[in-house]
């Protein structure tokens, strides 16, 4: 009698245990599936950018224009923020030439369309 109920609760033990094992390995499992791809989408570029995009002279010294250049050339949607994130101009440029005599020395932020891409580049006026 002894005999048989310690078979009993010894294959009981192993049953729990095996249980237990796999349950550890799939949630192993999960775990580093879950953070493969994350890793992955974090290599994955975020957007797109304007190819070949120029901005001088900067820092912009004396002069009353600059010259914001692409690849493509296409028209463009030029926003001028300070540092505060305030917007203090927003115009657009049909050709490369963009005049600034308008605005204050300082240090901006300009945000650049063109179609449907944007990006943000910093210019500075003494």
């Amino acid at each position: 009698m002894t005999f048989v109920l310690f078979f009993v609760i010894l294959n009981y033990q192993y049953l729990y245990m095996k249980k237990l094992y796999l349950s550890v390995i799939f949630i192993l499992i999960l775990l580093c599936n879950s953070s493969l791809s994350a890793q992955n989408f974090r290599e994955q570029p975020s957007q797109e950018v304007i190819e070949e995009l120029s901005i001088f002279p900067n820092p912009v010294i004396g002069s009353t224009f600059v010259t914001i250049s692409s690849k493509k050339n296409l028209p463009k949607t030029i926003t001028f923020f300070n540092v505060l994130g305030k917007e203090m101009y927003k115009t657009r440029l049909f050709g490369k030439r963009l005049e600034i005599s308008n605005l204050n020395k300082g240090v901006y932020i300009l945000k650049i369309t063109e179609g449907s891409i944007s990006e943000t580049r910093k210019l500075v006026i003494k």
